[in-house]
């Protein structure tokens, strides 16, 4: 650890210090505690010194590189910045982690470079000479086989260091060289990118473990040896030449769009929960977090559940965000009663999903927008939902835990008012904030107007005065402190002066927010000034508050927060290594599979296996994404999973009749892939967790994972009913969806758990989930009771078209050839426009047709049409016209499921009363 990272912190950050005794967290102190986050996420090795200085120095230049070409004033060239980044990423991957770890890492960093150097070799063709290519792989080999200590940087490692980085820099410095060739690299080029291949997977398996770098060097020797592969999966294969035009010289591989989005957007974001999290944020959140909750049955698990929930918003990471906030919540959550495994899988379980919750997603809702190609503000708003009802099931199913064992809450540090004055509290400060929300909105609009070359100075003074008014209140309250949650717990922290000793940091968050949702700025430039801003915090904090406070050493204080400020841009940079490392290798997957092709591939053996069953398909979809997932940080587990799997479930649901939109698809090999992080038995946030809680990891992850079914259950409903996703709703649809899913999710959560109001038989958990299911997708039945399509003839679709009113949707079957010339039968929607008859209809489509015996052809696409868009192509066959018909509404099967829940709550609260009539009883 750097001398920065040893000095003394600000009182909010003391959790750290003052968790120091082990007690009950299996023996691990704070330090023991940093090192586990550090050799998963920030770096294992320690160097003092000049050295270590040094690479501090280099962090904080990486930060400010990236500061500067995300500010309006950093005009920089998208190739040439994403060169950059991974310079820096793959330096400091190299110095920050050693190289030995275990004896199969070690044997993997031997094997894995010689293997593809002999594959290069065999690949090279065309008089490509090939004598060079033992270099690299020998130069890799002799680094992991010379040691590599954890306190020093040796020589061999700096040469390894700055090796990759030049050759992750080659595309900066023979930028006008490259362009002037492109697709004709010369023997330079195969040397920078061979180097820059190995050292690349080298930094990949320091940084991130084995499985990232297996799977890449799979992928890359699936490309050499296409034509020896299975005759289902196997492809021409690719010479040494396209490889290394496809994967370093262009941006199809490694300096890609997932290289790009870490570049450009994930950095800040990163950099932000930084800088936020230093300045005291991730404190507060947590104090907030007890004071409201902890009263409760299983108050610090329930307390736990939403301080991941907000430290989640602003963390890339779960193994971060269980030690955040599981050094304190893990030891209060067995103080009441959890069994060690039982507190680990919360916190698990609400630490991983703080990876689906917007604005940040780890990262992945950036990646997102680059691969579905919608809006951002649609992906947080499309992401939402399914975030928020899981995380309150979570919560509820905390309360669940606590009510079969008997918990009790904390005592409170104050006696509740009444039930009405808290509700009428409750609806002013509601209505408080939306007046607020107005004023600032509409005060806005009308500010730019008035003043358009000023606004920005204005909008920045405003903020500062409020800045200042809060930071006067937080200054009237004692400072924030986490206590030893080992210690005895006489009372919870009160509420009101909790969370106004920290409302200052909600501003930064609502710059954010405001950039990304009302302003409409990029993700990348919003993070800017959500960063600018919490720079100026981070360095007027301190002074004001203690000037306030009447404490004032000016100078000193200054001093203090300028090293706050230091120390969390270095922070941001090094968290940032591993998902800059991880963005590139996977880049790497993403090349292969846009040059082999691999991904049809993979829908024909996902398809074989599945029988063309949708559900199959879903299912092995889930489990393949589980597989992928293992052990890869968030953002490379999703641009694997999305590359390979989400046009897997696009082609076969298609050709199966479920149209599903590309963002549904993308969330769900999402929520499966972060599932990996719980998953025994490589779940590395399961591991992290049994570290704090003294529990075993297996067991905790399996915990974990049955916490986790309700997040397991999401996406494949979400596949089938849209609009929990809330697309296409209005409104009041969408809050009807919201109250809808959410007792549906609660329901389920009852049944998974075994407890509703009392202990469930096992009838009654049957019933639970037919229930919640009837909830959140009433329409599969009603399509068994009156079926939404009726199949027609292909002679019939002129009539199917003219009995289609303007606006609406035809489905058509047909049968074509898919992009390698095999037979491919599919549903189609075609977007019905205006037109006299139905003929008028289908050409004002786009669609001609022409009779061919008893076959109904289609003759003719007009070219850039609404059909085809929808995919039709000229010569395919019409072999099914699905007319839709009159349906009843669906929401109907919610009057015999909401029967069936009274029947169950009839018997169960029966049992209850005849158990508390009898407390020697078991609730049976």
């Amino acid at each position: 650890m750097s001398d920065t990272e040893k000095r003394d912190q600000d009182q909010q950050q003391a959790a750290a210090v003052e968790l120091g005794a082990t007690g009950d967290r299996g023996g691990l102190s704070a330090n023991e505690l940093d090192e586990l986050v550090a050799s998963s996420d920030t770096g294992g090795r320690a160097v003092a010194g000049p050295i270590g200085l040094f690479l501090t120095l280099v962090a904080l230049a990486w930060s400010l590189f990236q500061l500067y070409i995300a500010s309006p004033f950093g005009l920089f060239n998208d190739t040439l910045a994403r060169s950059i980044h991974l310079g820096f990423a793959v330096f400091l991957g190299i110095m920050a982690f050693p190289a030995a770890r275990t004896k199969f890492q070690v044997a993997l960093g031997i094997v894995a470079p010689l293997l593809l150097a002999a594959l290069f070799m065999i690949s090279a063709k065309d008089g490509t000479a090939t004598w060079w290519i033992p270099i690299p792989a020998l130069f890799v080999v002799a680094t992991v086989l010379l040691g590599s200590p954890k306190n020093r940087v040796p020589i061999w490692e700096w040469a390894l260091a700055l090796v990759g980085a030049l050759c992750a820099l080659y595309l900066l410095i023979f930028y006008r060289d490259i362009a002037n060739r492109v697709g004709a690299p010369i023997t330079q080029d195969f040397v920078a990118a061979v180097f820059g291949l190995l050292i690349l997977l080298e930094a990949t398996r320091r940084a991130l473990g084995p499985a990232l770098m297996i799977v890449a060097s799979v992928f890359l020797i699936y490309t050499v040896l296409g034509p020896q592969m299975p005759g289902i999966i196997a492809h021409k294969g690719n010479s040494l030449s396209e490889i290394v035009n496809h994967q370093w010289i262009t941006t199809e591989g490694v300096f890609g769009i997932a290289l790009g989005v870490s570049t450009s957007f994930v950095f800040l974001f990163v950099l932000f929960g930084s800088l936020l999290d230093k300045a005291g944020a991730g404190n507060y959140f947590i104090q907030v977090a007890f004071s409201l909750m902890g009263h409760m049955r299983g108050g610090p698990a329930k307390a736990a559940v939403v301080a991941s929930a907000m430290t989640g918003l602003i963390s890339g990471s779960s193994i971060a965000n269980v030690v955040t906030t599981g050094t304190f919540t893990i030891p209060l959550m067995k103080k009441v009663g959890f069994s060690s495994e039982k507190a680990g899988a919360v916190e698990v379980a609400s630490s991983v999903n703080g990876q689906i919750m917007p604005p940040v997603m780890g990262a992945a809702a950036f990646l997102m927008v680059e691969y579905v190609g919608i809006p951002y503000f649609d992906v947080v708003k499309h992401a939402f939902l399914p975030a928020v009802i899981s995380y309150i099931a979570l919560v509820y199913i905390v309360h669940l835990e606590a009510m079969k064992a008997g918990m009790q809450g904390l005592p409170r540090a104050y006696t509740p008012k009444p039930i009405v004055q808290r509700l009428i509290g409750i609806a002013f400060a509601i209505a408080v904030i939306c007046a607020l929300s107005f004023g600032v909105y509409y005060g806005m609009g009308w500010l730019r107007p008035a003043f358009p070359q000023t606004a920005g100075y204005i909008v920045f003074v405003f903020l500062t005065v409020v800045y200042v008014a809060l930071l006067y209140v937080a200054s009237r309250e004692a400072p924030l402190k986490m206590d030893d949650p080992n210690a005895e717990v006489t009372s919870l922290p009160l509420p009101g002066p909790t969370a106004r000793a920290g409302l200052h940091f909600i501003l930064p968050v609502v710059v954010l927010v405001w950039a990304l949702m009302v302003d409409r700025l990029s993700p990348g430039l919003s993070a800017f000034w959500a960063s600018a801003f919490m720079i100026f915090i981070l360095l007027t904090q301190r002074p004001l508050t203690e000037l306030m406070r009447g404490t004032s050493h000016m100078a000193s204080d200054f001093r203090a927060g300028f090293m706050d400020l230091i120390d969390g841009l270095v922070t941001g940079a090094r968290n940032m290594i591993g998902i800059g490392i991880a963005t590139a290798t996977a880049g790497i997957i993403v090349g292969v599979v846009s040059q082999t092709g691999v991904g049809a591939s993979l829908a024909d053996v996902v398809e074989v296996l599945s029988g063309g069953n949708i559900l199959a398909i879903l299912f092995l979809t889930a489990i393949l994404s589980l597989i992928l997932g293992m052990g890869l940080p968030t953002t490379a587990n999703y641009i694997v999973v999305s590359a390979l799997l989400a046009p897997v479930i696009v082609t076969l649901g298609q050709q199966n009749g479920l149209i599903v939109p590309l963002i549904a698809v993308h969330l769900f090999v999402f929520y499966f892939g972060i599932m990996a992080d719980v998953t025994p038995p490589v779940g590395l946030a399961s591991f992290a967790a049994a570290a704090v809680s003294g529990g075993d990891p297996i067991k905790t992850g399996l915990v974990a994972f049955f916490y986790s079914l309700r997040t397991a259950a999401l996406p494949f409903l979400f596949i089938f009913n849209t609009e929990l996703l809330l697309i296409d709703v209005t409104i009041v649809q969408g809050v009807f969806v919201f109250i809808v899913a959410t007792v549906a999710m609660l329901l389920f959560a009852a049944a998974t758990q075994g407890w509703f109001l009392t202990r469930n038989r096992i009838y009654e958990s049957i019933a639970l989930l037919l229930i919640a299911f009837t909830l959140f997708r009433p329409g599969f039945w009603m399509d068994y009771v009156s079926p939404p399509y009726v199949e027609a003839d292909p002679s019939e679709i002129a009539a199917a078209a003219d009995a289609t009113p303007a606006g609406s949707e035809l489905r058509i079957r047909v049968l074509g050839v898919g992009d390698f010339g095999d037979p491919l039968e599919f549903v189609a929607i075609l977007p019905i426009g205006p037109g006299a008859t139905g003929e008028e209809k289908l050409e004002n489509a786009g669609l001609t047709f022409r009779e061919d015996g008893d076959k109904m052809i289609i003759d003719d696409v007009t070219y850039g049409s609404p059909a085809a868009g929808a995919g039709f192509d000229w010569d395919q066959e019409v072999v099914r016209v699905l007319k839709p018909t009159a349906q009843p509404s669906k929401y109907l099967m919610f009057i015999p499921a909401l029967a069936l829940l009274a029947l169950v709550v009839f018997l169960q609260r029966g049992r209850a009363a005849n158990a508390a009539r009898r407390p020697d009883a078991r609730a049976a």
